[in-house]
């Protein structure tokens, strides 16, 4: 490092242990409201959560803080002018909402703790450069509902479009691969959900009387499933694939450079084999392919014992996680098509999905995404790799209708348990966090200049 830079990192060191403490104890008060969104019983404690963080997000220094109603969880917006017209404006995203949990608190990681990092990192932010000012137009978008799916935010976010325009998205709802290897997500895969149902028979009707010689929706919903892929394991609905984007040699490279140990992630798969597209890696395959998997099959008796019937109905649950480049409403038409086409006379169906997320996808050499990668290396002081997430979240939402590149920067590692009894935040990696804030921004605001 050089002296100035080593100089940032001791200020802002020094100010962050002088303030862990406090921050702790704010951060413990925090996880003591159980603001369970999912449960109705708990909308008040939503709510007293929400008001919370905006009270304390008043105490930082923000000067523009508001609670959002929906019609759902209330959400927390708060806005830090720069005071400097070529800044870039950086909107961070998290959620205060959190899982049920009998006797633990939860959100340690997931994630009020990684909400909360931002807090102090801003804090340390304008200690370590003496600004009064953090170097960048700083937003926050607090959600309250993304623990039962996020079902008001595409809404809340096309709403306030005006107030939230950014240049940058920053996610801290991620990880990172483990305690000793910083990573950086660069991208979450998308999902399109649907239900097929058959219809033949008007009523269960006697297999000896009918058998064979009528359609049968169970066998039909069957030759659906064996259907989906060829033998390359390869998702066959045509047109599946339209528009995607390929992994370079270079991202190829990047997976590779990981300690991925395959048994270990079979472990924790309760798995016994990797199995998938021909052609990819493991981590190819979860992280930056497309796929298409049953979640659930269903159709005639399930009983104990025999019921010899041709069943009057039968479905299959589909999901489809999409990445770059692939459209859901494409995807989706393909879909109806291709099972159209495949049923039989006899057989009626329908075919509902469910509202799809967008993939998205920061390239490695954006100038935003470079500053994380420095911020991250000067807090962790080794080299920063990249990541993507097999997932899906609101995180589409954002960079769809705001047009801003969406930067994922999260300290959690998979032993934090999210939505385990024992869900928790290793303290030393919080606290890289907040060093990580705080070094961010002013990055960003020396590399990334919008135009006079």
């Amino acid at each position: 490092m050089s002296h100035t830079v080593d100089s940032a990192v001791s200020a802002v060191r020094t100010y962050i242990e002088q303030h862990r403490a406090a921050f702790l104890d704010d951060l413990a008060e925090w996880l003591r409201i159980p603001s369970v969104s999912a449960q109705p019983d708990h909308a008040p404690d939503v709510r007293r959560s929400a008001d919370w963080l905006a009270a304390k997000l008043t105490e930082t220094g923000f000067p523009t803080v508001e609670v959002w109603q929906t019609p759902g969880a209330p959400a927390v917006y708060a806005q830090w002018p720069s005071g400097d017209p070529q800044a870039p404006t950086v909107l961070v995203y998290g959620h205060h909402d959190v899982q049920p949990a009998a006797r633990h608190a939860r959100g340690a990681a997931d994630d009020k703790g990684q909400v909360f990092f931002h807090t102090l990192g801003v804090r340390a932010h304008l200690a370590a450069t003496g600004r009064s000012a953090p170097a960048v137009n700083l937003k926050l978008l607090i959600e309250g509902e993304e623990e039962s799916g996020s079902p008001n935010f595409r809404a809340l976010v096309e709403e306030r479009a005006e107030r939230l325009a950014a240049d940058a998205v920053v996610v801290s709802d991620t990880g990172m691969w483990s305690e000793d290897t910083p990573t950086v997500c660069t991208g979450m895969r998308g999902i399109a959900e649907c239900e097929i149902r058959l219809f033949g028979p008007d009523q269960d009707i006697h297999s000896g009387s009918f058998g064979g010689a009528v359609p049968n929706p169970a066998t039909e919903v069957a030759r659906l499933v064996a259907a989906l892929h060829d033998e390359h394991a390869r998702v066959a609905v045509p047109g599946f694939y339209d528009g995607v984007v390929e992994l370079t040699d270079r991202e190829r490279e990047l997976f590779a450079e990981l300690p991925f140990d395959e048994d270990r992630w079979l472990r924790t798969a309760r798995s016994h084999a990797a199995y998938g597209e021909a052609g990819h890696t493991t981590l190819e395959r979860v992280w930056a392919r497309p796929t298409a998997e049953v979640n659930g099959i269903g159709g005639g008796y399930q009983g104990a014992g025999s019921k010899t019937i041709i069943p009057s109905s039968a479905f299959v649950k589909l999901s489809f996680r999409l990445v770059a480049g692939q459209d859901p409403e494409h995807v989706q038409k393909a879909v109806r098509v291709w099972a159209a086409e495949r049923l039989p006379a006899g057989i009626r169906h329908e075919i509902t999905f469910s509202p799809a997320t967008r993939p998205c996808l920061t390239p490695l050499d954006h100038p935003a995404l470079r500053s994380v990668v420095r911020a991250m290396g000067r807090a962790f002081e080794r080299p920063v790799r990249f990541t993507r997430e097999g997932g899906s979240g609101p995180a589409a939402d954002l960079q769809e209708v705001l047009g801003a590149p969406v930067l994922f920067l999260g300290i959690s590692v998979p032993s934090d348990g999210w939505h385990a009894p024992n869900e928790k935040v290793e303290l030393d990696l919080l606290f890289k966090g907040v060093e990580t804030s705080a070094h961010l921004w002013g990055d960003l605001a020396d590399t990334w200049r919008r135009a006079p």
